[in-house]
C-alpha cells in the first residue's frame, strides 16, 4: 500500500510533487509581481493581504520544492508520519490563507469595476492588473488545494 501511495499525485519526494510545488511558486510569484507593479495597490488592505499571502505561499512552496529535489537526488523517502503531518498542516494553512486573500481581493476588484466604477472614474488605477493578479492567486490556490488534499491522503495511508 505504501509503495502505491508514493506514486500518488503530489506525494512528497516525487516528480509530481515537485511539479506541483513549482507551479505554486510560479503562480504565486507572478501574482505578487503583477500586483506590485500595479499603481495604487498599497492603498487597499485586500491587495496588501494578497501580496503577503502569496509571498508566504511562495516561500513555503519553494522550501518544499527544494526538499523534493533533495529527496529525488538522494533517493530519500519523505513518507515519515511526522514530516508528512508538518506538510499537511503547512499546506492547509497556506491554502486557507491563499483562498481568503484571493477572495477578498476579487471582491475589491469587482467592486471597483462593476459597482462603484472606480476604474472608469480613476483611470490611473491599474484595474486590469488587479484582476490579473487575483486570477493568478486563484490559480495558485488550486495547486495548493490539490497539494493539500494529496498530503492528507498520503498521511492517511501511513
Amino acid at each position: 500500500m505504501t509503495e502505491r501511495m508514493k506514486d500518488f499525485l503530489g506525494s512528497p519526494g516525487t516528480w509530481s510533487g515537485f511539479a506541483l510545488r513549482i507551479a505554486q511558486c510560479g503562480f504565486a510569484a507572478a501574482s505578487v509581481a503583477v500586483m506590485a507593479s500595479a499603481n495604487g495597490f498599497s492603498n487597499y488592505t485586500a491587495f496588501c493581504y494578497l501580496i503577503a499571502s502569496m509571498g508566504l505561499q511562495l516561500l513555503w512552496s519553494l522550501g518544499l520544492a527544494c526538499l523534493d529535489i533533495y529527496a529525488l537526488r538522494t533517493k530519500r523517502d519523505l513518507h515519515n508520519p511526522v514530516l508528512v503531518s508538518l506538510f499537511v498542516v503547512g499546506d492547509w494553512v497556506t491554502a486557507i490563507l491563499s483562498f481568503a486573500a484571493a477572495c477578498s481581493s476579487a471582491g475589491v476588484a469587482l467592486l471597483f469595476e462593476k459597482d462603484v466604477h472606480f476604474c472608469k472614474t480613476f483611470p490611473q488605477l491599474s484595474c486590469g492588473r488587479y484582476a490579473l493578479s487575483v486570477l493568478l492567486a486563484f490559480m495558485t490556490w488550486t495547486f495548493t488545494a490539490t497539494s493539500s488534499v494529496s498530503m492528507f491522503w498520503v498521511l492517511a495511508s501511513l
